[in-house]
């Protein structure tokens, strides 16, 4: 009876490795050819000429990794690829289809890192993006992507960085993308997106980095002083305004630049001890130059040119000794600039032209017109 019983359980076993291993065989015959038919697809770029010659997965797992292509595999599976090409790559054949290419990535199940830079890719990106349901790590910059940013993408729910940089996408930013339950790096820089921002944004506390720069998005920022994870935020040359937006408290860095910000700035900026660069320059910004803003505990970079801003500087104010590019130019500042801030002093970059200063090293305007434009603010 005994050895009936181990037979049995031996047969068991048999049968299931024989029903296991050519599914695994064929799952890696199948990862095979979806590179090979990459390849093609993406019409033999130079990054993926060590493709050739190659016919199994173990071939392409040895592949050393280059500038232009990394792939990387876990037990047979391909779970990292990236491809880089040229900048300035120009747009894929006409005959080219992004819906059967990003049809043919699904060939890939244990994709967890995707990486498609300047490659021509173009077209909109199609819903079979969303059964890549492992991946956490998508970025498809510089291309020609175009169409609103699909539904799709909020399948994956593994998703800790989405790059859709140098693009043509359109419409809004989705509101859809405060579902995605562990998204830490969201950047959508040199889009054509529009409208405001969805307030959904301010309930991604997993966010680390939010880059919206070079789209034409407009409106008030949402309140993201509950984003206590945001480290980077980059809003640059967009129509933004006219509040100052909220902040948490440790961000690390923060460019508004170029947008239509047209009030006061809140004095909670000056307890946001761990900002290493703050731009807010080329806005309306009025009231009070903080002086503390010099002497932040973190702070390398400052440039808050092009607004209208006022206050009286002193020599003795303190700098801190690792600012490294301050930029006051075109204000309505008056005074001595501070002894911190002369070029004879160390080696920083210090810009202060256009405003109504003592110092005659850099284009003053005269005191009176500081002072008569302040009045008008």
């Amino acid at each position: 009876m005994a050895k009936l019983v181990f037979h049995s359980h031996l047969l068991l076993l048999i049968i299931v490795f024989l029903s296991l291993h050519p599914s695994s065989q064929l799952q890696q015959h199948t990862q095979s050819q979806t590179l090979l038919k990459i390849q093609r697809l993406l019409n033999y770029p130079s990054a993926l000429t060590s493709f050739s010659h190659r016919s199994n997965i173990r071939d392409f797992c040895k592949i050393e990794p280059t500038p232009s292509l990394t792939l990387s595999c876990y037990e047979g599976n391909i779970t990292q690829l990236h491809i880089i090409g040229n900048n300035g790559f120009p747009p894929l054949p006409r005959d080219f289809s992004a819906d059967y290419f990003f049809a043919t990535l699904v060939g890939l199940p244990s994709l967890k890192v995707l990486s498609l830079v300047s490659l021509g890719l173009w077209g909109p990106m199609p819903a079979s993006i969303g059964h890549l349901s492992s991946l956490e790590i998508l970025n498809v910059s510089t291309n020609y992507l175009s169409g609103t940013v699909p539904l799709q993408l909020s399948y994956l729910r593994n998703l800790q960085t989405l790059i859709l940089d140098h693009n043509k996408f359109t419409g809004q930013v989705p509101g859809w993308l405060s579902s995605l339950p562990v998204l830490a790096v969201l950047s959508l820089k040199n889009n054509m997106l529009n409208g405001s921002l969805p307030y959904s944004l301010a309930s991604l506390q997993t966010l680390r980095v939010l880059c919206l720069s070079s789209n034409f998005l407009s409106g008030e920022v949402p309140d993201l002083r509950n984003l206590t994870n945001l480290q980077v935020l980059d809003l640059e040359d967009n129509y933004f305004g006219p509040h100052f937006p909220s902040m948490p408290s440790k961000l690390v860095t923060l460019v508004l630049r170029k947008n239509k910000f047209r009030l006061g700035i809140q004095t909670a900026l000056g307890s946001c001890y761990q900002l290493q660069k703050l731009d807010i320059s080329l806005n309306g910004f009025v009231g009070p130059f903080l002086s503390s803003w010099l002497s932040l505990p973190s702070i390398k970079y400052l440039d808050i040119a092009g607004n209208k801003l006022t206050g009286l500087l002193y020599k003795n104010m303190t700098c801190n000794s690792e600012l490294a590019f301050v930029n006051l130019s075109s204000n309505l500042l008056s005074g001595d600039l501070p002894t911190c801030l002369k070029k004879d002093s160390n080696s920083r970059v210090v810009l202060y032209s256009g405003n109504c200063l003592v110092n005659e090293d850099q284009k003053q305007h005269p005191s009176y017109l500081c002072h008569n434009e302040a009045l008008a603010v």
